[in-house]
């Protein structure tokens, strides 16, 4: 996970899933989940913060609260704790 400062706005978020997580209908399903596991931990993300949110292969496989947690400790240590 990358964070990058804006001008101004609510924090955006943008991911990256590549062809190794698997084909286009697994990629679609982490980058929901990713989207998901986000949205559950949207008050650690900061106001004029842009988010790179990335995906390996690992994901595919993982179980919500895994994922959750993993995407948690990411956001923490990319500075999105208040």
């Amino acid at each position: 996970m990358r964070r990058a400062a804006v001008d101004d706005g609510p924090p955006r978020v943008a991911y990256a899933v590549g062809r190794a997580v698997g084909n286009a209908v697994e990629r679609n399903r982490v980058r929901r989940r990713l989207r998901e596991a986000v949205r559950a931990h949207a008050e650690l993300l900061q106001p004029a913060s842009a988010y790179l949110v990335g995906a390996g292969p690992e994901a595919r496989n993982m179980s919500w609260e895994a994922l959750c947690e993993a995407v948690r400790r990411a956001l923490t240590a990319a500075g999105g704790s208040r």
